[in-house]
């Protein structure tokens, strides 16, 4: 059983997944982001790996990445700053990204690196299934690694539940048919929640995109396993001149 799969088992509700982007505010920034979040309640922590062409995130974490980027983060610079984290972390750390710069780092040397390093699991949100089938999936599994895929309002009830039979981990239901850190209530996505409840999935949900504070996590929640938050907590970070107790001051707001 996985580290994700471990967690789920032991803890099916309220999970907390709490995104940030590596290199950011700081290059230096990862690490203490990551012990932050353990230390003040997050259940899982998804760092994302900055790209140019970010397709599914918002301005908040586009901008993020921008200047995670003109910091210096790569793949290399994160895996060597995880590496030296492993011991530290002890809640599942998923790496979220787009293939290119993973084509790019080498697609099978990228999935060894992050077992090496402690990573739990992927988010690749444009990697297409029949390609996760045919080539990626056995390279995934190979190295001991979940794959989280990506369900819509509009995505069918048939792929959904191929999705269900490819994915492991969980699967992220994103709220709505937009970017990350919209404002769609969560309150109007009821139907869709319900839809996803009355299919019995094989995985554990989590939400995400417009979970934002309390109200709109308890939203989520109360359909699936968990939720998970980005931009809000980006937003965060922006300016803060202490992590830990931005972030403590932060998931008090969602957790407390």
């Amino acid at each position: 059983m996985s580290k994700i799969q471990t967690l789920f088992k032991n803890k099916n509700s309220k999970v907390l997944n709490v995104y940030c982007t590596a290199g950011y505010p700081e290059l230096t920034s990862t690490v203490p982001v990551m012990k932050a979040l353990q230390q003040n309640g997050a259940d899982l922590i998804e760092i994302g790996m900055p790209y140019s062409d970010p397709l599914a995130d918002g301005e908040v974490i586009q901008e993020s990445g921008s200047k995670a980027l003109a910091n210096g983060m790569t793949i290399a610079v994160l895996f060597d700053q995880l590496k030296n984290s492993a011991k530290d972390i002890t809640v599942p750390v998923i790496l979220m990204g787009y293939m290119n710069p993973v084509m790019q780092y080498g697609f099978e040397k990228f999935c060894s690196k992050a077992a090496e390093v402690g990573v739990s699991g992927l988010i690749l949100p444009d990697l297409p299934i029949y390609e996760f089938e045919t080539q990626y999936g056995a390279i995934i599994k190979k190295y001991g690694l979940d794959f989280v895929f990506l369900v819509t309002p509009e995505t069918s009830e048939e792929r959904i539940r191929k999705i269900d039979a490819l994915t492991t981990g969980f699967i992220y239901a994103v709220s709505s048919s937009s970017t990350t850190g919209n404002n769609k209530a969560i309150a109007d996505q009821e139907p869709y929640f319900k839809k996803l409840q009355s299919m019995n999935l094989t995985n554990p949900i989590l939400v995400g995109f417009g979970i934002k504070d309390k109200a709109t996590f308890g939203a989520a929640c109360g359909y699936t396993n968990g939720a998970i938050i980005g931009s809000a907590y980006i937003k965060a970070l922006a300016n803060t001149k202490d992590i830990n107790s931005t972030t403590k001051e932060f998931l008090n707001t969602v957790l407390g």
